[in-house]
């Protein structure tokens, strides 16, 4: 799936000087947002290493930070992260409970060069989520701003070039809605005038908000519980279709106004619905917990659509928590319930392959995770453990070209330690996280 560059151009093609005078505008080789600048897990550089060299590609500098599942975004020569930093140094990171646990969620600026920190915005939260080990979302980065959501709900718009608070909401204050049991981590989305975010009020469970100002643009759809799931904006029969996948519905709305496309029932397990729906010629793919699937599709109007097949034991991919990949007709992503990295057939959901190698490593294990990129005739992939990957995938299985271990696995999950972060890929380098480090790895062929 690709999405309409123009969300983007505006701030691409402008020289946009921020209040200190740094020039803020967004180039080519930026990745201002969760699943890079068109959100669709594709890295557009050129110039990049084939193979990776015996001792692995070289580390250009590691910076310290602290707890959190929060991918950076890479923008005008500076990267923007999320951590937390808990009051107690020498406390745990325990994902079975939700007991409370206080300290300081921040977002970060650090230059890209160097890793030198140029500003930081924090603020004292008491989390009591399961999995509390920090910030989820990715921030939004454009010409001026930085719009983060934080685990609890508080969306912050900051000046890029400073830090200075430009605005903010607070989703349980000022909507109502109830903080998910594993916390808010839908990231938000920008275009050139609004940023969509998943609330999870009441009537609320959709909002736009004017970038510069924060002001409500329009708000949609019932809830009574956010789920996970990213806004998604998709371009099909000359329409932009804003998508939405709640724990219970799977929506398309109208982006300029909240007015509602259609609607599916479409019902993970635990209200899991946290992959990005994938658009691939005229077929939407979603899946999640429970063997929870759907492909459907769209017709030649906004409100036209049928499924095409469900899901079922046996049959799809069960993505959770790294979005699939949609390619030739086939679905490439991490299957929840296997732990391994699978294949299957986008037009009846046939499965093709599964193996372990890009995700656990040796065997089988829930929710086993590798994020997936496409660049040129290959894929990149971060494993959860800690490996950065090179490899060709195809209908007929997977084929390793190199790999190198960039980070060491951290976090906890299901008694294995992970790293669960989806990684920026900017400046013919990739910037990954764990919960001690934020490291820049030189990815340019010489």
């Amino acid at each position: 799936m690709r999405h309409p560059r123009k969300r983007w151009s505006t701030a691409a093609m402008l020289a946009v000087v921020a209040t200190t005078g740094v020039s803020a505008s967004l180039h080519g080789n930026d990745w201002p947002q969760w699943l890079g600048p068109d959100g669709d897990n594709q890295w557009r550089e050129s110039g990049i290493l084939r193979t990776f060299p015996a001792e692995g590609p070289p580390v250009k500098w590691r910076a310290a930070v602290h707890w959190g599942y929060a991918g950076p975004a890479v923008a005008g020569g500076r990267v923007f992260v999320m951590d937390f930093l808990p009051d107690d140094p020498q406390l745990r990171n325990n994902p079975s409970g939700r007991e409370q646990v206080a300290g300081t969620e921040r977002v970060l600026c650090l230059s890209s060069a160097d890793g030198s920190l140029l500003w930081e915005h924090a603020a004292q939260r008491t989390y009591a989520i399961s999995y509390p080990g920090g910030p989820r979302c990715t921030p939004a980065v454009d010409a001026e701003h930085v719009y983060a959501l934080g685990a609890l709900g508080h969306l912050t718009c900051l000046r890029r070039g400073d830090g200075h608070v430009v605005w903010s909401k607070d989703f349980v204050a000022d909507y109502g809605a109830p903080t998910p049991v594993w916390g808010f981590a839908a990231h938000p989305l920008a275009d050139d005038q609004r940023l969509y975010c998943v609330v999870g009020g009441k009537d609320a469970a959709v909002v736009a908000f004017d970038k510069a100002t924060g002001r409500e643009l329009w708000r949609a759809l019932a809830t009574t519980d956010a789920g996970y799931c990213p806004p998604t904006l998709i371009r099909h029969a000359g329409v932009e279709q804003l998508i939405i996948w709640l724990p219970e519905t799977l929506a398309a709305l109208n982006p300029a106004t909240g007015a509602t496309y259609w609607t599916l029932p479409l019902k993970p397990a635990y209200g899991m619905s946290i992959a990005a729906p994938r658009k691939h010629g005229d077929v939407l793919f979603a899946s999640g917990h429970g063997h929870t699937a759907a492909a459907v599709r769209l017709g030649e109007g906004p409100t036209d659509v049928e499924v095409v097949w469900s899901g079922k034991a046996g049959r799809g991919v069960y993505a959770s928590n790294a979005t699939p990949y949609l390619e030739d007709g086939v679905i490439y992503g991490s299957d929840c319930f296997s732990g391994g990295l699978a294949a299957a057939r986008l037009e009846d959901g046939q499965e093709l392959w599964t193996v372990f190698e890009p995700t656990t490593g040796d065997r089988r294990a829930a929710h086993g995770t590798a994020f997936l990129f496409k660049h040129e005739d290959r894929f990149l992939l971060m494993s959860e453990t800690g490996h950065l990957i090179l490899a060709k995938l195809s209908p007929a299985g997977y084929e390793e070209i190199s790999r190198a271990k960039i980070l060491e696995p951290t976090n906890e999950a299901f008694g294995r330690p992970v790293v669960w972060s989806s990684p920026a890929l900017a400046e013919k380098c990739v910037f990954a996280r764990n919960d001690k480090e934020l490291v820049c790895v030189d990815l340019s062929a010489r």
